[in-house]
Order: structure tokens, then sequence, then C-alpha cells
């Protein structure tokens, strides 16, 4: 996101056809240095915003530029929905195909859904919980959980009707993965007046929405070291910073140097990376919350709903205790095993 903001800011893909859009993108992945250099980057600005302070300095930027990221969002909508054969893009996008869900399983579908879920929400990894824990006792967490998913789905749609329609409009595989957007959106800012203008600014935006979700993940070792092992913040922030920063090298070297490298039925190093969070902490991480939440042994079911129903807002109702201490956790192991099934046996 922050390259995307340079590039875009010096008018790199001002004039150039999507192809090129598209071959700018690959060229920046099979670049190492590059890759290096922009990972250090967000590494460092990372940890030391949580060296600073997390709360009064991210919590209010954020804000801020969430909400000009939204208006921009809408912005971007209208313009995509109107481009020359974006018609195709909105049937390919609302238009439900339930034989192509039947083609690739049911059971694939619904799971996917649910890790989307698990991985859009960052559950059972710690992060929304740091996010959480802000919170003050004003509101119910029942009522914040709640415009929280709202707001994520919304955001979610907005982007499918930024993106897709594009697709179409521009001849661009639909399918491409996670790389999309840097190929669809400058094509959009491309066909805008100002355009160069536009999208440097989504770009600034999206990184800093980007790295607020980085923040709080850096932000959650940090408060774990303080506290597990007694640093002072200082300390868990220099140390950690060096740790996170050898730890992401793989994944850099995984677009290029190291792509070739792999695991039989997982994949390459992104892959693997995936597998590790998706199918394994995701899961396994929300299911150790939920027993936490109710377990005696734990935090325990009336500690826990005295906390969630605190403050004003929608409440957590006590009658959804059976449902959370002995289906929730069954529902969990068992997209946790589908997971298991669909990678390994089920191919």
């Amino acid at each position: 996101m922050f390259a995307y903001t340079l590039k875009s800011a010096q008018g790199l893909f001002a004039g150039a056809a999507p192809q090129q859009v598209a071959q700018a993108f690959g060229d920046m992945l099979a670049n190492p240095g590059e890759q290096i250099f922009w990972m250090a980057f967000v590494t460092l600005a990372g940890f030391l915003i949580c060296l600073g302070g997390l709360k009064n300095g991210v919590e209010k930027a954020s804000t801020i530029i969430m909400t000009s990221l939204l208006v921009l969002m809408l912005l971007l909508v209208a313009r995509a929905v109107t481009l020359p054969g974006a018609g195709k893009g909105l049937e390919f996008y609302l238009k439900p195909d339930f034989s192509k869900m039947v083609q690739n399983g049911i059971g694939e579908v619904i799971f996917a859904a649910m890790g989307q879920a698990f991985f859009t929400l960052s559950l059972g990894i710690g992060a929304i919980a740091i996010f959480g824990s802000y919170i003050d006792k004003e509101k119910s967490l029942a009522g914040e959980a709640t415009t929280v998913i709202a707001l994520d789905t919304f955001v979610a749609l907005m982007a499918g009707f930024i993106i897709l329609p594009t697709c179409f409009a521009f001849g661009v595989n639909p399918g491409q993965g996670p790389g999309l957007i840097f190929v669809t959106l400058p094509n959009i800012f491309n066909t805008m007046p100002l355009g160069r203008l536009w999208g440097t600014i989504f770009f600034v935006f999206m990184s800093f929405a980007a790295l607020s979700t980085v923040i709080a993940v850096f932000e959650n070792i940090i408060a774990f070291s303080m506290d597990a092992r007694g640093w002072s913040r200082s300390k868990a922030v220099w140390v950690n910073m060096v740790v996170v920063f050898v730890l992401s090298i793989p994944c850099v070297l995984g677009f290029n140097i190291w792509s070739k490298a792999a695991i039989p039925g997982i994949g390459g190093i992104q892959d693997i990376e995936d597998f590790i969070v998706s199918n394994n902490l995701l899961p396994l991480g929300s299911l150790l919350y939920v027993i936490f939440c109710v377990s005696k042994r734990g935090w325990g079911w009336d500690n826990f709903i005295a906390e969630a129903n605190t403050g004003s807002g929608l409440k957590f109702s006590p009658a959804l205790r059976f449902y959370a201490k002995w289906i929730l956790p069954i529902i969990i192991v068992a997209i946790w095993l589908v997971g298991y099934a669909q990678k390994f046996f089920l191919k």
C-alpha cells in the first residue's frame, strides 16, 4: 500500500494500459530489494507508533482516516459501476450461481466463508482483543461487536462493487487473487479527472487503514512481552521489532527468490503461512477464547457475561450459555477438521 502511494504520486500508472498496470505489480513482487525495503518500513513505523502510545495517536488518526476512506470508496463505487462493460461485473457479483457452489462443494463454500469471517475479524489471534481492550465501560461489548460486523460487511460489499465491475470493464481476470486491488484500482483512477491525485489519496488512506491492523498485532505482541516477561515497553518494542523483521523475510522472498520453495499438499511460503494462520491459529485460537470465557477453569461464564453486558447497548443473552459452552465449540472444531480434510484428503 505504501509502495503504491509513492508510485501513484509519481504518476507511474498515468496513461498506462491495463496490461502495463498488471505488469507493474508483478515487477514489484519480483523485486526482493523493494519488497524488503517496504516491509522494513512498515515494521519500523508500526513499532515506533506503538512505542509512542496507541490510544491517543493511532485511535484518533484512524477515526479520521477510516471515515475519509469510506467516503472515497463510495466515490469509487459510483465510478466503477458506470464504466463501460461494468454491467457484466455487477451480474457476476450479485447474481448467485448455485451450480458453481455444488460444483465446488457446498462444504467448501461454507468453510471458505467461515474462514474469511475468522480472518477479516482477526478472531483467534488476539488482534481484535486489543481493540476491545480500549473500549470504555459506557457501551456493551455485544453492541460494539455488532457495529464492527456491520461496518466490516459494508466495506467488503463496497470493495466488491469497486473491483468486480472494473475487472470486467478492463478485461482483468476476477480470480486473480490478493493483487487484484493493485491491478484494477489504478485503471479506475486513469479514467477519472485528477486520477493521479485521487489514486494517491486512496492509497494513503488504505496504507493507514492497513497499518492500523498491523499496529494492533504489534501491540498485542508487545503487551504479551510486557506481561509475561516483565519487559519495559521500550525493550518489548525493540526486541520484537527485530524478531518480526526476521520472521517476515521468508514471506517477502516467497514472491521471488524462494518462490519455488514448497511443501507438498500445502504449497509455497505464502501458502504455508496462510495454512498456519487460517487453518490452525484462527479456528483453534477462537476455540480457546470460547472455552476460556465459559469454563470455570478460565474466566468463567458469570464473569464473562458481566463484562460483556456492562454499559448501554445490545446485551449478550444469558440464554446463550448452552450454545456458547457446547454448540459453538463443536462448530469451531468442525470448521477446523473440514479445513484439514479439504486441504489434504478431498482434493
